[in-house]
């Protein structure tokens, strides 16, 4: 299997801020769902939500994979980048 690298998608969606659970886990769903036709291809980690916008985390083969994820989910991507590191806390440590 390719090498995952880590995206951070951004997504404008307005009023995404102020919809219900019920509908936050339709768009799961629809995710979780897309994420199945693509076959390890790509892993969503987790995503958050900020006014009428989402920002997730997800791990994939390349960009083009999280466009099409796009397609599949319905879901629209407004912007793809990719994470060269991470820092926390605890890179103070090295």
């Amino acid at each position: 299997m390719t090498q995952l690298k880590r995206y951070l998608i951004e997504r404008d969606i307005p009023g995404i801020g102020d919809m219900s659970i019920v509908e936050l886990c339709g768009a799961a769903r629809a995710s979780n769902s897309a994420i199945r036709q693509l076959d390890g291809r790509v892993q969503w980690q987790h995503s958050y939500v900020a006014g009428d916008k989402s920002f997730c985390i997800y791990l994939a083969e390349n960009e083009a994979a999280i466009h099409e994820h796009a397609e599949l989910s319905g879901i629209p991507v407004s912007r793809v980048t990719e994470v060269s590191q991470v820092i926390d806390p605890l890179t103070a440590n090295n």
